[in-house]
């Protein structure tokens, strides 16, 4: 996994320096408009993985492979909405909302209609992806994404070889490597799995619930594009590409980090959901209790050198630095480290399958953060990095938030012990592995010293804190154990 965060953070800097900074921010923000409609694609893909797997521990073999091929056909048929809501909205959108140089419309236009083509291929990716992750082959899922990113890296290098315009060539690049991404999903899994052999069949009852689990799911995936595609027009608006370049920056580390976490949440998901299937809620809390924690060691270990030497390395990793890439990095990480520790209890609601309630709830809350930094820009104007503080706010009213939805939804599940065990404790880790690296950091001057003084300060002082406050002497005999059968492996 730290070979796919490395090599993402690579293929952006190579990105960056062959795109420039204004076509590689006109590509975060134009390429955003239509992959931002790949939450329709997430929220499908958390109903059928949720079905599934659920079905699996259930036994039901039978009902498996209906959900597989309901869910295939909705896929299919979000995949000629979206198409079609992209060729008349996004166009019109595209060119005359977005602050565009004139001679790169044309770019542009490209730039947008491949993200159509790999925005569809993105959809009919996730049902595959959801069957593996239900039959839990972590290892194929890893291999696969291994693939995915040397695949990019190698088109990439591509950039530099053939004199075409590089923002349409590397939009033309990236839909191709999408292309080839589904192409492993689709032969894997019709050879290794039964219930992936598609062939019409029509379950209205089945249709009408997963229609209205995914169309919930749906709701809260549009919250999230609200805030995060909404909140990239709003800074394309009141001020220029180059801020949306940081942004994308951001954004592609953030992603880096994302990635290692989510490997490790994805095969804790599926777990989560077999133990409420077959009613055993004691193992459900403790892993709940236990994922919410470890998601956000993850992330501090990883993070907390990047937030402490963000200028030394993003100038070592890029070149140079455009306006607002350090803040924007440090706080996104923030942001991202809050919703992982959340994420186990977005698990365990979608476990009941009753999801009206969280989604309205939680979706509400997160779509405030539009209009308020809409505000904030025009009447108070606030600065870009304003917008990421109000993002870390909103993460822990939501935080708070879906915690008392669990308790409504699991009426047994012990919210006081949760904030206590949880919330608490994984806070004062992150203070006291922040102070000592930041204090010496202070010290000294920026540099390749500084950087691996500062560094290897900020792992050991990760490693010490969560070992000795963040973890109950039962969760460090399950880490080595885990570790330990890993190297026997």
């Amino acid at each position: 996994m730290f070979f796919l965060m490395i090599v993402g953070l690579y293929t952006s800097r190579v990105v960056l320096q062959a795109l420039g900074v204004v076509d590689f921010g006109i590509y975060g923000v134009v390429g955003g408009v239509v992959s931002s409609l790949a939450v329709f694609s997430n929220s499908l893909a958390v109903s059928t993985q949720r079905y599934l797997t659920f079905q699996m521990g259930k036994g039901d073999e039978e009902k498996l492979k209906r959900v597989f091929i309901i869910c295939f056909s909705l896929y299919i048929l979000l995949a000629i909405c979206v198409f079609l809501l992209s060729e008349t909205i996004g166009v019109w959108f595209v060119n005359t909302q977005l602050t565009i140089p004139q001679e790169r419309m044309f770019a542009t236009n490209c730039v947008f209609q491949c993200t159509i083509f790999s925005c569809i291929f993105h959809f009919l990716i996730a049902p595959y992806m959801s069957v593996i992750i239900s039959y839990e082959r972590m290892d194929v899922y890893a291999y696969i994404g291994i693939v995915e990113v040397t695949i990019k890296l190698l088109l990439v290098f591509l950039l530099e070889v053939f004199d075409f315009d590089h923002l349409i060539f590397y939009a033309v690049l990236m839909a191709l490597a999408e292309c080839l991404h589904f192409l492993c999903y689709y032969i894997f899994c019709n050879r290794k799995f039964s219930i992936c052999h598609y062939r019409w069949i029509w379950d209205k009852s089945l249709f009408k619930e997963l229609l209205s689990y995914s169309a919930w799911n749906v709701f809260g995936s549009l919250s999230g594009m609200f805030k995060n595609q909404g909140v990239s027009i709003l800074l394309n608006v009141f001020f220029s590409p180059i801020v949306n370049a940081a942004r994308e920056i951001a954004m592609q580390v953030n992603l880096a980090i994302h990635k290692f976490f989510t490997n490790f949440y994805t095969a804790v998901r599926p777990q989560i959901t077999k133990y409420y299937a077959i009613e055993d809620y004691n193992n459900m809390f403790k892993l709940v209790f236990r994922s919410s924690k470890l998601s956000f060691f993850l992330i501090l270990f990883l993070s907390l050198p990047i937030i402490l030497e963000a200028p030394f390395l993003i100038d070592l990793w890029l070149g140079s630095i455009p306006e607002y890439t350090v803040e924007f990095v440090r706080l996104i990480v923030v942001v991202t480290a809050i919703d992982a520790m959340a994420n186990p209890l977005m698990t365990s609601c979608h476990a009941t399958g009753k999801v009206r309630l969280y989604q309205f709830v939680v979706g509400t809350i997160t779509m405030t953060t539009l209009p308020i930094a809409y505000v904030m820009l025009k009447w108070f104007e606030a600065s870009p990095v304003d917008i990421y503080f109000l993002s870390i706010g909103i993460s822990l009213v939501n935080l708070f938030v879906r915690l008392f939805l669990v308790k409504r939804l699991i009426l047994n599940f012990p919210v006081k012990r949760y904030i206590k065990d949880v919330f608490c404790r994984s806070f004062l880790v992150a203070i006291v592995a922040f102070v000592f690296p930041f204090v010496v950091s202070q010290q000294m001057e920026i540099g390749w010293l500084e950087f691996l003084v500062v560094g290897c300060l900020s792992v050991l002082c990760a490693f010490f804190s969560i070992f000795s406050i963040g973890m109950t002497s039962n969760e460090r005999q399950w880490i080595k154990i885990v570790f330990l059968s890993k190297i026997r492996k």
